[in-house]
């Protein structure tokens, strides 16, 4: 929405531009670097409207509740991105969501704008990530989603990651916001899954909520396409598993059953690519 309105104004401007200036054919570059400048201008600004709310976020974790500022920069930050990017999210299956409460939602991870490309078109569903601890120090960024209620783990230290895993629990049990991991617990670089890490279904376990499994493909293709061609990135909500039958699983079935569905659902999207 951010986006579609900073183009509009910024084209109103360069118009309005041309009809009080009365340029001609000769002139229409004036406009055009109107449009851009416009573009470039008011997306600077909400840059910086973001740094300033950053200086008064606290990043510290767990929190008692989500900072709606928050929650919009890092949905409008997602999409602008994207937009600068040349990034196009698809979504199929978002009517299999649960509408009416919070959910664990499973993905599998390929790149780094997995997450970037989902905060937009799943905004609605007020998602919170837990990723690596790095990047919730990233400068700015990592306070506005800290303040939209992101987690860290630390896969290697036992004992912070089951913190972070009690602090999910204590999101979705309180009805703060949903939250999104990816199993995989980092970026596979072949596009091949990685071997499932079966503690983050605990989290659906003990929050009680239905697990959400999806398959992301094509965000591995940006890095390389940028900034010429653009990029499709396929998000397939491909089944939701109900509160009752998650509880009645054990992690390791939840696990291997998210890990064969994903697979699946891959395969059937490459292979109509």
């Amino acid at each position: 929405m951010l986006m579609t309105v900073i183009v509009i104004v910024s084209l109103l401007g360069a118009v309005g531009y041309g009809f009080a200036a009365a340029v001609g054919v000769a002139g229409l570059w004036k406009c055009a670097l109107i449009f851009v400048g416009g573009v470039l201008g008011l997306s600077a600004l909400f840059l910086l409207f973001a740094l300033v709310v950053s200086f008064f976020i606290d990043p510290s974790w767990p929190r008692k509740t989500q900072n709606p500022i928050c929650r919009f920069l890092v949905a409008q930050g997602g999409n602008m991105i994207c937009f600068f990017t040349r990034v196009h999210t698809h979504v199929e299956g978002l009517e299999k969501l649960p509408q009416d409460g919070r959910f664990l939602m499973v993905v599998n991870h390929r790149s780094a704008f997995d997450p970037i490309s989902q905060f937009y078109p799943l905004r609605k569903y007020n998602l919170a990530y837990i990723s690596k601890p790095e990047n919730l120090r990233l400068f700015m960024v990592g306070r506005v989603v800290s303040g939209a209620c992101f987690l860290p783990i630390d896969r290697n230290n036992d004992r912070e990651a089951i913190k972070s895993i009690l602090a999910a629990v204590d999101y979705l049990k309180r009805d703060v916001c949903s939250i999104c991991i990816y199993p995989e617990g980092t970026r596979s670089k072949t596009g091949e899954l990685l071997p499932f890490h079966h503690g983050s279904f605990k989290i659906a376990q003990r929050a009680g909520v239905p697990l959400v499994i999806a398959a992301c493909s094509g965000s591995e293709k940006v890095k390389k396409n940028m900034p010429l061609r653009p990029t499709h990135i396929y998000l397939d909500i491909a089944e939701v598993v109900p509160a009752e039958q998650v509880k009645a699983m054990t992690t390791a079935e939840l696990s291997d059953h998210a890990r064969d569905v994903i697979a699946a659902a891959l395969k059937e999207r490459e292979g109509e690519a």
